[in-house]
């Protein structure tokens, strides 16, 4: 009965935060496919006064946010370039040199502290703490990475775009969207690049 395409796991409800899910809906005959969020369809224990959206409209909604970044290229990518510079900033009090030295120094401590019979529990400690640290500033180098080219690609994306979008492309949701955040008057499309558009509906 739930299908999961095109939106499936992206679309938030602004009232109570639940997942919206896809229901095929029949309204006096009237058959249509639309987004309800979670909690107006099962027992959550919450109370949501969410609307329920049709999905042609969600894909208009979509073809609304990317065409606002279409029509104004320089504010957006100026949004971007700020992006980037957040990411790099951030990055930078994660560098993992810092904790190679001081791992190598503890570990030069503890070597000589088992050699004399000295207690080194102190140190053993420091040391597996500072390796957790390394493991995650190794994976907050990849998140890094992956969230530049995010933005690369889609500062590209604008830049050789030559006219508005005319027609809903699936692929587009996968490649660029986040979320949709469904509110009493409007939407709010996040991209994966950290842009956000909001869109009235």
């Amino acid at each position: 009965m739930f299908d999961k395409e095109p939106f499936s796991q992206i679309i938030i409800c602004g009232d109570c935060g639940e997942m919206f899910r896809r229901i095929h809906w029949n309204n006096r005959g009237c058959k249509s496919i639309v987004w309800r969020c979670i909690s107006k369809l099962e027992p959550t224990g919450l109370e949501c006064h969410a609307r329920t959206i049709n999905e042609l409209d969600l894909q208009e909604i979509v073809l609304t946010a990317l065409n606002e970044l279409l029509g104004d290229k320089s504010k957006y990518q100026k949004q971007l370039q700020q992006n980037i510079a957040s990411v790099i900033r951030a990055s930078a009090a994660i560098a993992t040199d810092g904790i190679d030295e001081k791992l190598m120094e503890l570990q030069q401590e503890l070597v000589k502290k088992s050699n004399n019979k000295e207690a080194y529990d102190e140190i053993a400690g420091q040391i597996f703490a500072l390796r957790e640290k390394r493991q995650q500033a190794s994976m907050d180098t990849v998140q890094r990475d992956e969230q530049l080219q995010r933005i690369t690609d889609l500062q590209d994306f604008i830049k050789d775009q030559p006219s508005d979008l005319t027609v809903f492309d699936e692929a587009l949701v996968k490649r660029w969207l986040k979320q949709i955040t469904i509110w009493p008057t409007h939407c709010t499309v996040e991209l994966k690049s950290g842009l956000k558009v909001d869109v009235e509906s």
